[in-house]
């Protein structure tokens, strides 16, 4: 997947800077972004200060590791099955 040169918190300064008036084509030619880049960012970070932009971080990375454990959980209770279905 292709990474952003803009960081969360540099999209949502200039969401709110579209929000206060300025048009998406001078934003995007100030900062260097394509018009659809905007709508997307706009479609994921509408309304978002920085706070919850930082609990959503976290709440992705904890989703992440949940999965994880989920998968290897999930791993182990397949090989002990396997091996109590051989010794019957």
């Amino acid at each position: 997947m292709k990474r952003t040169k803009f960081t969360e918190g540099q999209i949502v300064s200039i969401l709110k800077e579209a929000e206060a008036g300025i048009a998406v084509a001078e934003l995007s030619r100030k900062y260097g972004f394509s018009q659809s880049a905007f709508y997307k960012w706009k479609a994921k970070y509408s309304g978002m200060d920085t706070s919850s932009l930082r609990r959503l971080k976290e709440l992705e990375e904890e989703n992440q590791r949940l999965k994880r454990m989920y998968a290897e959980l999930s791993l182990e209770h397949q090989a002990l099955k396997d091996i109590v279905q051989k010794k019957l």
